[in-house]
């Protein structure tokens, strides 16, 4: 399910892919519902291509979500995003114990919450496993 949802930058949260088009997406917003278009010169991340760095390898997004979820009784994160930095690290610690923190940032762990956040609010159910059509595919794979 994370395949198809998005962010794009210098846009607050978070995009489910709809459909494409020429030169662009057009993605509705999982915070309003509103539907707008993304044009190929905007920079898109689909959230299923992230993965956090880790003291041995990286950690994929999907994982750090779904110990969020258990970590929280699948309701929102307890910690808010506006939190000190040592609250964010000591949080993000029980989830992630082996984090680099050389490398991943509390702008990075705020980031992370609030797309939790986002996603419950949505009930995105991202332990899903993906299934993304081919044309779904080449769209996020030329953004």
């Amino acid at each position: 399910m994370l395949k198809t949802i998005l962010s794009v930058s210098g846009k607050p949260g978070l995009y489910k892919l709809i459909s494409s088009g020429k030169n662009m997406v057009i993605v509705e917003s999982l915070v309003d519902s509103k539907k707008i278009p993304i044009h190929a010169r905007d920079k898109v991340v689909s959230l299923g291509d992230i993965s956090i760095y880790t003291n041995e390898a990286e950690a994929p997004l999907k994982d750090i979500l779904v110990t969020i979820k258990q970590k929280e009784n699948n309701a929102k994160a307890s910690i808010n995003t506006s939190a000190k930095p040592e609250e964010l690290k000591k949080y993000f610690e029980e989830v992630l114990p082996n984090f680099d923190r050389d490398r991943v940032y509390p702008t990075d762990i705020k980031k992370i919450i609030g797309w939790y956040n986002i996603l419950t609010n949505a009930s995105i159910d991202f332990e899903k496993e993906d299934e993304v059509s081919e044309e779904e595919e080449e769209v996020i794979s030329a953004e």
